[in-house]
């Protein structure tokens, strides 16, 4: 973070100054919540959590070289105190984005965003000094987190959002003012929380309201080939710029195709130019990821070699996300098992075949989250497509929710071995171990709170024996 002194910081975030001997005393450091992070020059934020209390490790990170804790109550060492630790949190990101004046860019929608937001930095560092969200950390408290590693060197802020409900992105937007947003596209994704795909676009689009006008800079990157982020063109006074496969997108891509190990090629055109890429990445899904990517970087100035380039080159920064490893005895586990929604689980299964010509494909699939009243249809529509796409084995993990996709791939023709519904992931991981041949490919996708990352790790140990770890 930039330097700031403990006086300013209480200022900016009307606190109160707490058995602190020298005011001027100045947080060089990064500002933490994690008290493990904590550091020489750092500033700790002291939260409440349900299991743990921050401000009981206070002494801990003085002494590890905080300056002080930013906390709701007095700990007996320097500590600027305030009555909200979350919305003092978000004060002193806003301060400190506005004194950098770096070029800030913000995106979101219901899928992809880790990921789009991962190739957008890759893209734009080749430039300049940027600064991105690690992982997925796109709420009230990631976000102001990650604004305030910036530094005077900054050039670009990457910034991913996520949403609950209306009124979230807004927020965020408040925190950190974006000059350039991107809407990537509106799915199922939380649509139990949200009540419907109408709702989920009008929390994204909060996003392209908070947008400068065009003639301040401002520039909204809208998705050509989703009707519901296309039409927030007209919630924006920012410069709008449309990309997609559509022949009428400023940012498109021509030539689609997959290479024989299941990457993405295309001819990349935009208002500067034409160059071609062929990415590092796996599955068609991220065409349209590398688009949102290209059209940020179009704006900011750079050529379509210059980002044809660097999308060919970029690879997945974020953990368990189509992570690709080979065994030595030639059996490929796919990774994806970070998240997931109607409209990434479809994407992975195409990415899955892709990737398997000539070769047996196993899809480990568990739970999609939030998905309210739309769970059930949209649980059978994936295992009817496991069936349509001719995925060699379906491996249904879990309770209900797995139940249905067996289901739907029973009822769309998957009648024999083709599908398996097993109770969890140590046995899965059992079936896989005494079932798999070389040359087999595994992709492992569920909600993050189902914990199939273990099938895939557990795969990937040395030898046959182990068990899944408990989450």
């Amino acid at each position: 973070m930039i330097t700031l002194s403990l006086a300013e910081i209480a200022e900016v975030v009307g606190g109160r100054m707490h058995d602190i001997p020298d005011a001027s005393a100045a947080v060089t450091g990064p500002v933490v919540r994690d008290s493990r992070e904590a550091g020489p020059g750092s500033l700790f934020v002291a939260f409440v959590g349900e299991r743990v209390d921050g401000h009981d490790f206070a002494a801990q990170v003085v002494e590890a070289g905080a300056v002080a804790v930013l906390g709701s109550r007095p700990v007996g060492v320097p500590a600027i105190v305030v009555d909200d630790v979350q919305s003092a949190l978000g004060a002193l990101a806003r301060h400190v984005v506005r004194r950098l004046g770096t070029t800030l860019v913000a995106l979101t929608g219901s899928a992809g965003k880790t990921s789009t937001k991962d190739l957008i930095a890759q893209v734009l560092r080749r430039k300049a000094p940027t600064v991105f969200t690690p992982g997925s950390m796109n709420n009230e408290v990631g976000l102001p987190l990650t604004a305030l590693t910036a530094t005077d060197e900054t050039k670009f802020l990457v910034l991913e959002m996520g949403a609950r409900g209306i009124g979230h992105i807004r927020y965020l937007c408040e925190l950190t003012p974006p000059k350039i947003g991107a809407v990537l596209n509106v799915g199922s994704a939380h649509i139990g929380e949200f009540g419907g795909r109408e709702q989920i676009a009008q929390a994204k689009g909060e996003l392209v309201e908070a947008l400068p006008p065009a003639e301040e800079g401002g520039a909204a990157i809208l998705n050509a080939d989703d009707p519901l982020v296309r039409a927030m063109a007209s919630r924006t006074k920012a410069k709008v710029i449309l990309f997609g496969e559509s022949g009428e997108a400023d940012v498109r891509a021509e030539n689609v195709r997959l290479t024989d190990t299941g990457q993405p090629s295309f001819s990349l055109h935009t208002p500067s130019g034409a160059s071609d890429v062929t990415m590092r990445l796996y599955g068609e899904h991220h065409v349209s990821n590398a688009l949102a990517a290209a059209a940020v970087a179009h704006e900011l100035g750079m050529s379509a070699d210059e980002i044809a380039t660097a999308l060919s080159e970029a690879g997945s920064l974020s953990r368990w996300r189509m992570e690709v490893t080979e065994r030595p005895d030639g059996v490929t586990v796919v990774n994806d098992a970070y998240n997931a929604n109607p409209e990434s689980m479809k994407a992975a299964l195409r990415a899955l075949v892709a990737m398997g010509k000539g070769r047996r494909t196993w899809a480990v699939l568990g739970k999609m989250a939030e998905l309210g009243d739309e769970a059930l249809a949209e649980h059978d529509a994936v295992g009817r497509l496991a069936v349509r796409l001719n995925v060699s084995k379906l491996v249904a993990v879990g309770g209900r929710e797995a139940q249905w996709l067996q289901l739907g791939a029973y009822n769309e023709g998957s009648w024999g071995e083709e599908s398996v519904h097993v109770s969890d992931a140590q046995a899965a991981v059992d079936l896989l171990r005494s079932e798999l041949r070389p040359g087999d490919v595994v992709l492992v996708k569920a909600s993050r709170s189902v914990g199939l990352e273990g099938v895939a790790t557990a795969l990937l140990e040395t030898g046959t024996e182990g068990e899944v770890a408990a989450r």
